[in-house]
């Protein structure tokens, strides 16, 4: 058996989040392209280099947290502990991973975080490691910034003084066995009723210190709180554009395809799939965003599945792969170089159509048609020729 750590963590992550309403535990939630629990690991596990880390996760929970994990390198991951089984409520989930903690010989320090709070950075984990090492048992405090009233039946009753009152965080901390004997005697009593480790641990006795919270150190709970998470990634990271551009020629038929929408005419545009110049071009465009190939990368012409297919298709694998990086799209452009057919009558259907398929706001669609003045193989009315700008934001570490 290794020595025992001087600081471990124990995230627990054994809720189901029904408050989010995802039909999926929340801490399996993509966030910024990687499950919400990969980030709170990989945020504790680099904020103190010399700890391991025991996730509590729900029995029927392994298929997904092993998913979770390859959001981890593997430096990181090769610093985790087998997972314990987590119980009906938090504070037996808390027990189960002090418990199978203590099998494996424990650690001087233990800090016990939520796996919702996916912000917790370096600066709040020293503290936390300080104020146990000097208390404990110590939890972080918030101070409060707006008016605390009671409620009554009858509506607002007494405001309670604020400067006595403080939100209480994760990572609580503490010294291993202290907070062991804490779980164990709440147990013995019966108790299983206790919101946190800090409420466990004054009950068994101890005295539990405040120290300096991170009002940036949120928990995911509610819609709410998860589209703030995601566009708190997304404000941190960076903006990147990419460029797409495609061509085809004309042949027999009496419609074109042009950015999703049919439109008639004396020719058609020969192609293995539909043949549609523009978005062909988006694609590309937001392929090259995210430095993820091609068109031709993921959809082969050699592949006889394509053939004939409707663009939408790969459009819509576009924005899944924009979506599976945690990406947003904040803009595209669409030009589109032909003689004929008129393109203006129908902009609108196009703009609508790539906005649509890209869950983003009309207004964020920009289509362009122009000729080529006759000159050129456009001129001579052989075929169309179409390009496109995809600029997105990508997520960042806060």
């Amino acid at each position: 058996m290794e020595p025992a750590p001087n600081v471990a963590f124990l995230v627990v992550a054994a809720g189901r989040g029904a408050r989010l309403g995802a039909g999926v535990p929340k801490q399996y939630l993509p966030l910024g392209g990687r499950p919400m629990l990969a980030r709170t690991l990989s945020r504790l596990l680099r904020a103190a280099p010399a700890a391991r880390a025991r996730v509590v996760i729900h029995p029927d929970d392994a298929p997904s947290y092993a998913a979770a994990l390859g959001g981890l390198p593997d430096a990181l991951r090769t610093r985790l502990d087998a997972p314990a089984h987590g119980g009906a409520t938090r504070q037996s989930s808390v027990r189960a991973g002090l418990e199978a903690m203590a099998r494996d010989g424990g650690a001087e320090i233990v800090l016990i975080h939520d796996a919702a709070r996916c912000f917790v950075d370096a600066p709040l984990v020293a503290r936390a490691v300080d104020a146990a090492r000097a208390h404990g048992a110590a939890v972080p405090a918030v101070r409060l910034q707006d008016a605390v009233a009671r409620l009554q039946e009858s509506g607002v009753g007494a405001f309670v003084d604020r400067e006595s009152m403080r939100i209480v965080q994760t990572p609580q901390a503490f010294a291993f066995g202290a907070i062991l004997d804490a779980h164990r005697a709440a147990a013995r009593a019966g108790r299983d009723d206790f919101a946190d480790d800090g409420a466990v641990a004054a009950y068994a006795g101890l005295r539990v210190a405040p120290f300096e919270g991170d009002a940036g150190n949120v928990k995911v709970t509610t819609p709410a709180d998860y589209e703030a998470a995601r566009a708190r990634l997304l404000a941190a990271g960076d903006v990147r554009t990419g460029q797409g551009y495609d061509v085809h020629a004309f042949g027999p038929g009496d419609h074109v395809w042009l950015g999703g929408v049919r439109i008639a005419h004396d020719r058609g545009l020969v192609g293995h799939s539909d043949a549609d110049v523009a978005l062909h071009a988006l694609c590309d465009a937001l392929y090259g965003a995210l430095g993820d190939g091609d068109i031709g990368a993921h959809f082969p012409p050699t592949d006889a599945r394509w053939r004939g297919a409707a663009s939408e298709v790969f459009l819509r694998h576009a924005a899944g792969r924009v979506a599976a990086r945690g990406a947003a799209v904040t803009h595209v452009d669409v030009t589109i170089v032909c003689e004929a057919p008129k393109i203006g009558p129908r902009r609108d259907d196009i703009r609508a159509m790539i906005a649509a398929t890209l869950g983003v706001a009309i207004d964020r669609v920009g289509v362009k048609a122009t000729t080529s003045e006759g000159l050129g193989f456009v001129g001579r009315r052989e075929g169309v020729w179409a390009s496109a700008i995809a600029t997105l934001r990508m997520p960042g570490e806060e």
